[in-house]
């Protein structure tokens, strides 16, 4: 992409997002396309696929967070196994947008990058400023397990609509996140308490949890979107498919729908009845995870690398378990058993890479099945590939995440306006923080989100998506 084709504005978010100035990120995408000179590229065969030269070095930054980086490294060694010329400067870190953001603007970025966790890259804006590699290349090469199937073709329902920027695929998410309400199985089975599937039954259940001394609910309390994720699910169950699309596509009052306001005075009902852990709004995600851990609170939200996150914390026979969010009225458009899940931790290859094709070359290798294997039994999530865990013991955690994948069928909702627009995320996050502690009323949420939306749906310099 040359800046004949970038208008502005765009060049201007992109330069927001990046953190310098609208000039010099200009400077940064005006060469041209790829970086991926002729020279970068060797003999191209079906098993080098992408003609990657066996002494190419390769450089690798993966954000380094619940699932660690260990999974990474072994696909390293396999990739050496290929390319045994190849050195391979391996970096596992966390704040990966504050760390490469000035590599983008130099036209210096690494091979791979995990661009995942707080304060990751605008993979949005980087699309816009033509700074991505176009993955269809990745996903019409044979698989690294069978050359007779397409890497697309090994991939979960939605993992390439999800890294697709106007139709064209600029990055692949590795895991199959799924989001609910996370219980210990044994501390209900010594209660004899039974999972809600109403919310009605679930507000009966924190009054009896509460008698006991122990708090219902604790949270995040420092990153409110742990609790977006389940109040939007709630949403969707009620309002269907439509409402999704609504949301998503920045429509006139989506967020006013009465499946919104319900599943807002739902959640404001937790705090209004005095269920949430004192103190929880002051908590980070591993403090608050820990006294759910310690047995101090029952439920606590959260995505399915909740189980990998505190493996180190979690007392033996604690029995970690996801439920989905219960449904809250009898007439939902959507089954209970339907469930958030979409891919996340976003592997990308730069455009202006030194070895494009050795970064599309370890991705491929990445979305093996043996790689993914590894992943799903070290991490304990789900990687992004259909029939990874096959033949796998599953823990406790990941077996419920797994029950609830097939339970839910065809009825995965994501939300990926969240995806698509940092400011509405963050707008409606910081308000879900205002609504658990009851400082924001229901309809006061869904009119503070629902300006948010109407101001971005009015921004032209925003880049727009549709679902």
């Amino acid at each position: 992409m040359t800046t004949s084709n970038i208008s502005r504005r765009t060049l201007l978010r992109a330069a927001a997002a990046l953190g310098v100035s609208a000039p010099l990120l200009g400077a940064c995408v005006t060469g041209g396309g790829s970086g991926d000179a002729p020279a970068a590229r060797g003999e191209r065969s079906p098993e080098n696929p992408f003609g990657v030269k066996a002494d190419a070095p390769l450089e690798v930054v993966v954000f380094k967070g619940g699932y660690g980086d260990d999974y990474v490294k072994a696909a390293g060694q396999v990739y050496k196994q290929r390319y045994p010329g190849a050195v391979i400067d391996h970096k596992g870190i966390q704040q990966v947008g504050d760390a490469l953001r000035p590599r983008f603007v130099a036209n210096t970025p690494p091979d791979v990058v995990d661009n995942t966790g707080a304060g990751a890259l605008d993979i949005s804006a980087l699309a816009a400023a033509g700074q991505l590699t176009n993955l269809a290349e990745l996903l019409d090469a044979p698989s690294w397990d069978d050359p007779n199937t397409t890497v697309q073709a090994t991939l979960l329902p939605g993992v390439v609509e999800d890294g697709s920027r106007d139709g064209t695929c600029v990055h692949l998410n590795y895991t199959f996140t799924v989001w609910g309400l996370w219980y210990s199985k044994s501390l209900f089975d010594k209660h004899g308490w039974t999972y809600p599937a109403t919310w009605d039954a679930m507000l009966a259940l924190c009054a009896e949890i509460k008698k006991t001394g122990i708090a219902p609910w604790t949270y995040q309390g420092k990153y409110p979107d742990y609790v977006t994720d389940p109040l939007l699910t709630m949403a969707a169950k009620t309002g269907g498919m439509d409402l999704i699309k609504a949301l998503d596509n920045l429509e006139p009052g989506a967020w006013r729908q009465d499946a919104v306001r319900g599943a807002a005075e739902a959640f404001a009902e937790l705090a209004g009845r005095g269920y949430l852990m004192p103190g929880s709004e002051a908590l980070s995600h591993t403090e608050a995870q820990a006294a759910w851990c310690q047995g101090k609170a029952a439920f606590i939200p959260s995505g399915s690398w909740l189980e990998s996150e505190q493996q180190a914390v979690t007392p033996q026979g604690f029995q970690m378990t996801m439920g989905v969010v219960p449904a809250r009225t009898a007439s939902d458009k959507l089954k209970p058993a339907a469930v958030e899940a979409s891919s996340t931790e976003s592997y990308l290859v730069p455009a202006k890479a030194k070895n494009v094709a050795g970064g599309l070359e370890f991705l491929r290798m990445l979305f093996s099945r043996n790689a993914c294997r590894e992943f799903a039994r070290t991490a304990g999530t789900l990687p992004s590939v259909a029939g990874a865990t096959d033949g796998l013991t599953l823990s406790s955690g990941l077996g419920s995440v797994s029950a609830a994948v097939k339970a839910a069928g065809t009825e995965l909702v994501s939300f990926r306006h969240r995806g698509w627009y940092p400011v509405l995320r963050k707008a409606a996050d910081d308000a879900v923080g205002e609504l658990i502690t009851g400082r924001l009323s229901p309809v006061a949420f869904t009119e503070r989100v629902q300006q948010a939306a109407d101001a971005l749906a009015k921004d032209g310099s925003v880049k727009k998506y549709t679902r």
